[in-house]
């Protein structure tokens, strides 16, 4: 009988950990990261924690939702790729039906609690994000064209957006700034991969970059987007939005991953694709923080 019961229990925790895989919890970690930046950002005076608890948790349940439906949609695309082989829909441990029933519940929970216990403003930004990312992007762009993740970037540069209107209720000139700095990220960050992985995406048929228009060309452009993000990642010490903190971290980050990108067109290797692609990360999660650090240090001091 105990043998029985534990098998019923290892079943569930199995079943309740592929379930968790489909959300995408490793990159749904940076985005809840510069959500929550944006809504820090967005305090002048005493922190509200309540206001975070719940628009965290409505933008987390957001994110899992989209990772979810894009789970679904890529489960053909899945099978044929070699690093996407082994996800819960394409090993039968997670069946399409259920995935969808439980991205759904997560979508409406969402949006249902920003718009109650947050504002309405945050509820249909997020609720625009669910429908780029899961319709627009998974189900048409990333098949129909090589600017795929360029537009569809624009869910992925959304969050910190919505933990700065879920604060003030308002669109201002820094969660935009911060919007472009991911938008602009996003490209050079997906493309280093893509390059990496291009027999994979050959493979599977996908329009990414390198595949269309060949890894001379995908490589030339992660340069000139690096360019891109190097200069919008200035403009919050422009506009006067950040401090000198800011503007040293941000300059020497950034020009690592310029010319990471610069070696990566001239050298040509895989090793410096899948170098920069992890750098990409550490690089955005450091910025945000920069920006916390020196937005916090320079109210003490004030």
């Amino acid at each position: 009988m105990r043998n029985s019961s534990t098998y019923n229990q290892n079943s569930f925790l199995n079943i309740l950990r592929e379930f968790i895989i489909l959300t995408k919890p490793r990159v749904n970690l940076l985005i809840m990261f510069t959500a929550i930046v944006g809504m820090l950002l967005a305090h002048q005076d005493s922190l509200n924690y309540e206001l975070i608890l719940f628009s965290s948790l409505g933008i987390g349940l957001a994110a899992s939702a989209a990772a979810i439906i894009n789970h679904v949609v890529d489960q053909k695309i899945d099978s044929i790729m070699d690093r996407t082989k082994s996800r819960p829909l394409v090993n039968g441990s997670i069946k399409p039906l259920h995935a969808i029933y439980f991205a759904l519940f997560l979508s409406v929970t969402s949006i249902t609690m920003l718009y109650v216990f947050v504002n309405t403003l945050t509820a249909l930004l997020t609720l625009l994000s669910i429908i780029i990312y899961s319709v627009i992007y998974s189900v048409y762009l990333k098949n129909l064209t090589s600017q795929n993740i360029v537009i569809g970037g624009i869910a992925g540069a959304m969050p910190p957006l919505l933990g700065w209107t879920s604060i003030t209720n308002q669109i201002e000139p820094f969660p935009l700034v911060l919007f472009l700095i991911i938008f602009l990220w996003t490209p050079p960050h997906f493309w280093a991969l893509a390059v990496y992985k291009y027999e994979d995406y050959k493979k599977a048929d996908i329009p990414m970059l390198p595949v269309t228009h060949g890894r001379d060309f995908a490589r030339l452009h992660i340069f000139l987007y690096s360019i891109l993000l190097f200069c919008i990642t200035l403009f919050p010490y422009i506009l006067g939005l950040s401090g000198f903190i800011y503007l040293t971290g941000v300059v020497l980050i950034g020009l690592k991953f310029v010319l990471d990108s610069y070696m990566l067109m001239v050298s040509k290797s895989a090793s410096e694709a899948i170098a920069l692609f992890k750098y990409s990360i550490t690089y955005l999660a450091v910025l945000f923080a920069l920006l916390l650090f020196d937005h916090f240090w320079y109210l003490s001091s004030s």
